[in-house]
């Protein structure tokens, strides 16, 4: 039961240590999130539908 105890201070103790974001810094890292996601997935529909239609052309 000791061990249990010291682990759950433990994981208090590292809690405190935790820096949280703010909500602005929340909302910049997620629009940076969103909007390399929205990139990407552009990307790479653009690059399949290239791909297919050079495909087709070739046969």
């Amino acid at each position: 039961m000791k061990k249990v105890r010291r682990f759950f201070m433990g994981v208090k103790n590292e809690m405190g240590k935790v820096r949280w974001t703010n909500k602005k810094e929340l909302l910049k890292y997620s629009i940076a999130t969103l909007s390399c996601i929205v990139f990407f997935g552009l990307f790479f529909a653009v690059t399949d539908f290239v791909l297919a239609l050079i495909n087709t052309w070739i046969g």
